[in-house]
């Protein structure tokens, strides 16, 4: 990737740097409900045998080619919004030191998407179907478990036919330029997203980003919230065509949450969701209308 590539995609991923490092006005009852909860004892170790700069490295090469498929919305206090939220439930996981990015795209479509490294995506036609705060943290919080659990990392490198993780470290950190190799796990990355995780990776990431959420603070039903409006869209609708090919049903994913939280949860379904906030936030692009950059 050319300086000028590198230089954009920090510009964009990092458009809400003004403001975001002030996380006051997220902050709820100082909620503590530790690492225990039944959700995450059935998780796997998190992979390390991976280096966490060749990680970004990696992550910020295959979301540059993703974010070619539409342009960033040009609204900067959606923009920032999101970024907020995002950084605020990332606090709230074990890897709060990656240098976590959040960007919308202006694309109808129902999608989103995560890198490694903490490079996360999501489109403003799955934005607009949110209905608070809360949900917009539970769908952060599943692309987030991702990272956490280098889902990519792992697929990748049973994609490319390597025996181990180190194999990508090595490619990534010795490769002073795009070598052939390199290119090809780049693409291998890329094309991941086209074809979708296991569908236990996914399983996992909801468990884990009801948690995440619930750390930060907000109500836990908030991804299955969110999950339950997009089983009230026409199935049929070409916007989640994509979001269908990559990810298990719906209804899958709502049973092994109704699972998952059975016990432990309802002692927080009256944390906030933050509702108004999200709603004024979000009044400039439900009309369709996007405040442009200066």
């Amino acid at each position: 990737m050319n300086k000028l590539t590198t230089s954009i995609l920090l510009l964009s991923l990092g458009i809400a740097c003004s403001g975001c490092g002030s996380n006051q006005s997220f902050v709820f009852n100082n909620i503590d409900i530790g690492k225990g909860l039944s959700a995450l004892e059935h998780t796997q170790d998190a992979l390390t045998e991976v280096d966490e700069t060749a990680e970004i490295a990696l992550g910020r090469e295959i979301v540059t080619n993703l974010l070619g498929v539409a342009p960033l919305l040009e609204n900067q206090e959606v923009q920032q919004y999101v970024n907020r939220v995002g950084r605020w439930v990332s606090m709230h996981s074990e890897r709060p030191e990656l240098p976590w990015s959040f960007a919308v795209l202006d694309d109808d479509s129902i999608n989103a998407f995560a890198t490694p490294g903490g490079y996360i995506v999501l489109t403003k036609g799955l934005l607009l179907t949110l209905n608070n705060e809360a949900e917009l943290a539970g769908v952060l919080g599943h692309e987030i478990s991702h990272v956490l659990r280098r889902h990519h990392l792992n697929a990748l490198k049973k994609a490319s036919g390597m025996s181990a993780l180190t194999e990508i470290t090595d490619l990534i950190l010795t490769a002073k330029e795009q070598s052939t190799e390199s290119l090809k796990l780049v693409t291998a990355g890329t094309e991941l997203y086209t074809r979708g995780l296991d569908k236990e990776d996914e399983f996992e990431s909801d468990r884990m980003g009801i948690v995440l959420a619930t750390r930060a603070g907000y109500d836990p039903y908030g991804l299955p919230a969110a999950l339950q409006t997009l089983e009230m869209i026409n199935p049929d609708d070409a916007g989640l065509a994509m979001l269908f090919k990559t990810h298990p049903s719906l209804d899958e994913r709502l049973g092994r949450l109704d699972a998952a939280m059975a016990s432990g949860f309802d002692q927080y379904e009256r944390l906030p969701t933050a509702k108004e906030r999200f709603t004024r936030t979000m009044a400039g692009i439900s009309s369709g209308l996007s405040k442009v950059k200066s």
